[in-house]
């Protein structure tokens, strides 16, 4: 399917946020797809968050992946998978509030709901720090399903400034559908971490598949050594049957 891309400037309390668009680009002016809040890791729109977003939009959705950091800094900023850049977006993360998270996705889900394309089924996805925003995101009624992949700071409630958050307590509050996906040998959520967030989901009657492979953290990322192909490959077709049946 070809795609459009683009971006948008949303409005926001801390300042414009750089909204990157991917779009099929139907044959005519009538077909609708549903919506999806992509979220990065903290280096923000980098290649690998590139691609993963032009093959969901290639799969027909209306794709919106925002720039999380975009109180600190300009538009169109990415971070460098090294040192440098993983202590900035950490210090990022540690320095955007939580109520900036919310809020933030708020305003996406109603981009996705007005844009012309999109039918106003959404759902979220995301990795790393993203997977724990989708998770955020999916306790938004609006919000009908969430991919998190490897979703990060689940298990020990800190989120946002260093102070507990109550994602993980939240659980009980969510009404659409999870799809959570980890690396065994992930050292940011180990084996009593994955145990605890699975007992959690399970006590909350919340609605949700669990998937595990022998990989690392950031598994997905096709980049670096890290980077899995075949369990990438399996992972996201995970998310697209998860999609495909709740939106």
């Amino acid at each position: 399917m070809i795609i459009h891309t683009g971006f948008v400037d949303l409005d926001t309390p801390t300042g414009p946020m750089r909204t990157h668009v991917y779009a099929p680009a139907p044959p005519t002016g009538t077909a609708r797809y549903p919506g999806l809040l992509l979220y990065p890791e903290i280096y923000q729109q980098t290649g690998p968050i590139v691609r993963l977003s032009q093959q969901l939009a290639g799969h027909g959705y209306v794709v919106m992946a925002p720039e999380i950091y975009h109180e600190h800094e300009p538009p169109g900023t990415v971070l460098a998978y090294d040192k440098a850049g993983t202590d900035k977006g950490n210090a990022y993360k540690a320095a955007t509030t939580l109520a900036t998270f919310d809020h933030d996705a708020a305003v996406v889900i109603r981009a996705l709901g007005a844009h012309p394309a999109c039918s106003g089924r959404i759902g979220a996805v995301g990795v790393c720090l993203g997977g724990h925003l989708a998770f955020r995101a999916v306790l938004q009624p609006q919000v009908l399903a969430a991919t998190c992949f490897y979703a990060t700071d689940l298990q020990g409630g800190i989120l946002a400034g260093g102070t507990c958050v109550d994602t993980l307590a939240r659980a009980r509050d969510i009404r659409g559908e999870l799809l959570l996906v980890w690396g065994r040998q992930d050292p940011h959520v180990p084996d009593g971490a994955r145990a605890g967030i699975y007992q959690a989901l399970v006590a909350a009657g919340t609605t949700f598949t669990w998937h595990e492979f022998n990989a690392q953290h950031a598994f997905m990322r096709d980049e670096g050594p890290r980077y899995d192909a075949e369990a990438a490959r399996i992972a996201l077709g995970l998310a697209l049957s998860l999609f495909r049946r709740t939106l």
